[in-house]
């Protein structure tokens, strides 16, 4: 047999022989211990596990079910939803029906509240949400910088032009400190003005007390009896301390509109009663000098701060201020704008407050505000009153006064 042949036949029994040994050559693959694996093995803490936190977010359910959704819920240390029914439970037969439906339609969906006013008589036009206005308020957050500006022009502490340095060579005086609602310029305020005047002119300015005349369910706002514990810096700035009622920035802002009178605000319950109500005055306010002062900046708001979702329209101005911030006794986060408009020799107020989470601020309100005058507008609203107006005008009596007690004896 040739050397060749010899060979191939060598090489393939020595292949048959290593086949057959191959398997028990095979070193096994190490395999994974299951967990728990036995007695004493290390476990894995269950609230690592999904599962954990399934069963943790919903008890009871099945371990292979996920954990069932929460509707809406707020995140974070919030706790009012941003959305719901807001006008559930309101009684509105006394309302003008066109205010009525502008506010309802610019709230929508949001969770929060609209108060529509007249400011040269009080009268309540539309009050939506009435369970969330009638209670005692919550922070004012950066509406509070309305008051004090008032308090600090008042007093003399600064006037519109006065430079109030906030850090280097930046300096800024109150025109652009309302538009874009400065902190620092308004903590100022409040360290120069003391706690005892800002509390006296808070009063005067009726917080603190009912803004409304027989509102059946109406509470007040609240005043600290001391300075809050943050400091004068941010009870003139955020309103620490402080609670709002939607009434009670309808009322300051109705004297601010009309030149200096406060008045009860009146809420009819019948459309007769809508008409025959008579304006009643709690007191007059001696800021008439200083109206001028404050409404550049709360029309800069508007055109150019914190406010621009109104809608910037130089024939028909809209005046206001924002606010943004925690209310920590809820807790909710809060959305302010606090507002009035000279249209067509109408004088309007409109306040809008949202509660929520994180999608709610001042901005956020002012844009429901814009839309409540855009939907006041397109009804032909502010005509339609100042046709009535004129046609009754001769049968129009003269408001009524009432005796003003001292601000110490107010409730």
């Amino acid at each position: 047999m040739p050397r060749t042949s010899r060979f191939l036949i060598r090489l393939l029994a020595l292949g048959s022989v290593f086949a057959c040994l191959a398997p028990a050559l095979t070193v096994p693959a190490k395999k994974k211990k299951a967990v728990p694996a036995r007695h004493g093995a290390k476990k894995i803490p269950l609230r690592r596990t999904a599962l954990a936190v399934a069963v943790k977010a919903s008890p009871g359910t099945p371990a292979s079910a996920p954990a069932p959704k929460k509707a809406a819920a707020p995140t974070g240390h919030w706790r009012a939803p941003n959305y719901a029914d807001s006008t559930a439970g309101d009684v509105a037969l006394g309302e003008d029906p066109i205010a009525r439906q502008a506010a309802v339609q610019a709230l929508g969906k949001l969770n929060g509240a609209i108060v529509v006013s007249d400011a040269e008589t009080g009268q309540i036009l539309a009050m939506v949400n009435q369970k969330l206005v009638l209670k005692n308020g919550f922070q004012p957050c950066s509406t509070i910088k309305v008051p004090v500006a008032l308090a600090a022009l008042s007093e003399s502490v600064v006037d519109r032009s006065t430079q109030i340095r906030l850090y280097g060579k930046t300096s800024i005086a109150m025109t652009e400190a309302l538009a874009k609602s400065n902190n620092q310029y308004f903590a100022s305020l409040g360290e120069k003005l003391g706690f005892d005047r800002v509390s006296y002119y808070a009063r005067l300015f009726g917080l603190g007390e009912k803004a409304g005349s027989d509102i059946d369910g109406e509470q007040p706002g609240i005043l600290p009896p001391s300075t809050p514990k943050s400091g004068m810096g941010m009870m003139t700035s955020f309103g620490d301390g402080i609670t709002l009622t939607p009434l009670e920035f309808a009322g300051l802002l109705g004297a601010v509109a009309n030149g200096g009178t406060l008045f009860y605000l009146q809420y009819p319950k019948t459309p007769e009663e809508a008409g025959s109500l008579l304006p009643r005055v709690k007191r007059h306010l001696e800021i008439a000098d200083f109206i001028s002062e404050i409404k550049p900046g709360m029309a800069g708001a508007v055109e150019y701060g914190t406010a621009r979702r109104v809608g910037f329209d130089p024939e028909e101005p809209i005046y206001g201020k924002t606010g943004t911030c925690t209310d920590t006794r809820t807790p909710t986060h809060l959305g302010w704008f606090g507002s009035f408009t000279e249209t067509a020799g109408q004088k309007v107020v409109v306040v809008v407050l949202l509660t929520g989470g994180s999608i709610v601020s001042g901005p956020a309100a002012s844009g429901v505000a814009g839309q409540v005058y855009k939907n006041l507008a397109a009804a032909n609203f502010f005509a339609q009153r100042q046709a009535r107006e004129i046609g009754s005008e001769a049968s129009i009596k003269p408001p009524t006064f009432e005796p003003v007690a001292p601000l110490a004896n107010q409730q």
